[in-house]
């Protein structure tokens, strides 16, 4: 049997106060770690446990970018390999066919023969080149003589005889001889200059005017009529100022005074007419002077380098129309170039032989008489390469 005594905490029960519930903690992810970790120290907490840790501190999230594209600089620099080097192809192929151009040129162009089978002069100082203008109507067809207006007549003939000079000294000289010179024709009497050219082709004029002048030709460069046109419409035309108005029958050419865009039959006509001019010949080599400068400056120009088509036509019209002798190699030719620019652009000296009468009376004819004292100082200057003394004929 139960003790009275024993019972006494079921009547107290009702008058104690009830403990207060206790409190659920909720631990933070990093105090339930530490609460894991197992005891290592003889340390003890404020409640006899293990002592207190800190919260380890938490490392941040590493965040990987993805790997960042090849700087812009090294992508550019990758396309433009290809562009320049497209370039470099272009300008290299460029640079072939300005040189081949002119090559192919002259290795398809005409040779003759005009070397003099006379007693020459001496080795001279400087560069001489004889340049003629031929007016021989063999290679026309009859609708070329007709469109050109030259006739008929057959053999050769030349109406232009120019020296060009590059001097060692002095500015460079184009000068004109006058077709009706009356001059000593090796083998022959004395006849006008042209004879020589109708007698024996290059080779007798290259004798007569080394024979009268004194002046050592070094080469020799022949065009045709079929060449002035071809090689004024190559360049697109020229431009020329007439002094007065004329309509000549026989240069089958009327025009007016002034500075005009001719094509090349007008060209042509241009530098043969003569008898609608007071002042005849001498007139008319002032006008080839006046084409072949023009000629020359649409020649060099910048459009003509620029422009492909232009300038493969400028380079076979020189090859059908232009003819040079067996001995004239292309530093001569080189050196006409630099001459004729020379000149055209007012550095160069151009004249005409000196002449005493225009005009005389003799058994061949009308013939012009060289001024024996201004002629000879003209080609004394020539022959010993030094211009200086020609400089009272620059207009």
């Amino acid at each position: 049997m139960t003790h009275p005594d024993d019972m006494d905490w079921l009547y107290r029960r009702g008058q104690e106060p009830e403990p207060e519930p206790e409190h659920t903690a909720i631990l933070r992810p990093a105090d339930a770690a530490a609460l894991d970790r197992p005891y290592r120290g003889r340390k003890t907490g404020p409640a006899g446990g293990p002592p207190h840790q800190p919260p380890a501190p938490q490392q941040p999230v590493s965040f990987q970018p993805p790997p960042a594209p090849p700087p812009p600089a090294k992508r550019t620099r990758r396309r433009r390999r290809p562009v320049m080097r497209v370039i470099g192809t272009l300008f290299l192929v460029w640079v072939l066919f300005l040189v081949g151009a002119p090559a192919f040129a002259w290795f398809s162009g005409t040779r003759v023969d005009a070397a003099s089978a006379g007693e020459r002069p001496a080795d001279q100082p400087g560069t001489t080149v004889l340049l003629v203008g031929s007016d021989s109507r063999e290679d026309l067809t009859d609708e070329e003589r007709a469109l050109l207006g030259t006739g008929s007549t057959e053999g050769r003939r030349t109406d232009t005889m120019m020296l060009l000079h590059m001097p060692t000294v002095g500015d460079p000289v184009l000068l004109s001889l006058p077709r009706d010179s009356l001059v000593e024709i090796p083998g022959r009497k004395r006849n006008k200059l042209n004879a020589a050219f109708a007698f024996g082709g290059a080779p007798l004029l290259v004798e007569t005017i080394e024979h009268n002048t004194g002046v050592r030709l070094d080469g020799y460069l022949e065009v045709g009529f079929a060449g002035v046109v071809d090689v004024v419409d190559a360049v697109g035309g020229i431009e020329v100022c007439p002094k007065f108005d004329f309509d000549d029958k026989d240069a089958h050419l009327s025009m007016k005074a002034g500075c005009q865009q001719v094509d090349g039959v007008t060209a042509l006509g241009y530098v043969r007419m003569r008898k609608s001019d007071k002042t005849g010949d001498i007139g008319r080599m002032g006008r080839q002077r006046e084409v072949i400068g023009a000629i020359g400056r649409e020649v060099v120009s910048p459009m003509t380098l620029l422009n492909p088509v232009r300038y493969w036509n400028v380079n076979q019209a020189a090859a059908r129309s232009l003819a040079r002798g067996e001995d004239t190699g292309i530093v001569e030719v080189a050196q006409v170039g630099v001459g004729f620019l020379s000149v055209m652009t007012g550095r160069g000296i151009s004249l005409m032989v000196p002449v005493s009468d225009a005009d005389a009376r003799t058994d061949v004819g009308s013939v012009m008489i060289w001024d024996e004292q201004a002629a000879g100082g003209v080609f004394a200057a020539l022959a010993a390469g030094d211009t200086t003394s020609l400089e009272k004929y620059r207009k």
